[in-house]
């Protein structure tokens, strides 16, 4: 089974006002802003490797896989 967060991964970029930029395919996804992006800036930071990045990114966006997507 392949991985479609390694096909596909995320992208994102810390904004020097705070917000945290989440973008896939070039396209922007979703802004987080608040006290959600310090968390989130903080868990990436502590991300083991690159695997669980895609993870947190992907539960911030709520874009997981199902399945059922047309393609």
């Amino acid at each position: 089974m392949t991985d479609p967060l390694a096909e596909d991964p995320f992208d994102y970029q810390l904004t020097k006002s705070g917000p945290i930029r989440v973008s896939r395919g070039g396209r922007l996804v979703v802004t987080v802003g608040g006290r959600e992006a310090d968390r989130l800036a903080a868990a990436l930071e502590r991300a083991a490797d690159e695997h669980e990045r895609q993870l947190l990114l992907a539960k911030v966006t709520g874009n997981y896989k199902r399945g059922n997507e047309r393609r």
